[in-house]
Formats: C-alpha cells, structure tokens, sequence
C-alpha cells in the first residue's frame, strides 16, 4: 500500500518492554482483580502510518507480584510511532504485562476509535481459552 505522508514509523523493537516492572503483592491468594484502564492509548497503523487510537484495559488476578503502574505508563507511551496491527498490540502487551508480573489470569482488552467507519475491539487473555499460556 501505497504511503501518502512521509511519517515516522517505527518497528516493534521500539517497544521499551524491558522498562516494565512488578513489584511484591502482599496479600497472594486473596481475590483481589486489579484493573488498569487508559483512554491515551495510541500507535500507528504499519502501512500508513496513521494514528490508531483507543481505550485499554488490563483486568488481572495477580499471583505474587503487581505491574508497577509508572513503568506500564512509560511502557504504553514506547507504543505512540510503533506501527503494529491492532490486534497485534493486544497481544504483545498482554505477553508483555504478564511475563514481568506472572498473574494467575489476565485480559487485555483494547476498544479502538472508528477508522473508515470500521471500529475494533480485541480482547486477548491468559491463559488463553485453549489453557495455554501467553508464550512467555
């Protein structure tokens, strides 16, 4: 597909996962859901490299350890000129998020604006439906 603007798109090794932090939960084994949700979530499309923005939320059960919110916030912002699919992005911060803080479940659902009249909702989760793992 053809780029009609000259702008920056990165690849995903621009994904600053190594930024990520967990730190000790105090009370493992309490039902205890944490929900993370942003609205400024936002990278671009690979092909054209337009904004595609949205709505994240991440919904876990942790086990010992909980992802360190400023480091998730500076790790979402590494996303802003990535270009990855939709669908893609789902997933990466799912394996991402749960490789640092190892939950006993977690979703990731991102809920995009409207693009040529078209809107996405991805829901990615571990573990997954099958009971298999993220790929850790």
């Amino acid at each position: 597909m053809e780029r009609f603007l000259d702008l920056p798109v990165l690849g995903v090794e621009a994904i600053h996962s190594d930024c990520l932090l967990a730190f000790t939960f105090e009370h493992p084994g309490s039902a205890t859901e944490i929900v993370i949700s942003t609205d400024e979530f936002t990278a671009v499309c690979p092909w054209t490299g337009l904004p595609d923005q949205g709505t994240l939320i991440v919904k876990y059960l942790p086990g010992r350890s909980l992802l360190e919110l400023k480091s998730f916030k500076y790790y979402l912002l590494s996303y802003r000129s990535v270009g990855i699919v939709q669908e893609h992005a789902a997933n990466r911060i799912l394996d991402d998020a749960a490789r640092v803080c190892a939950p006993q479940r977690m979703e990731v659902t991102l809920d995009y604006l409207p693009r040529g009249g078209l809107r996405t909702v991805v829901t990615a989760r571990y573990p997954n439906a099958l009971g298999l793992g993220a790929q850790l």
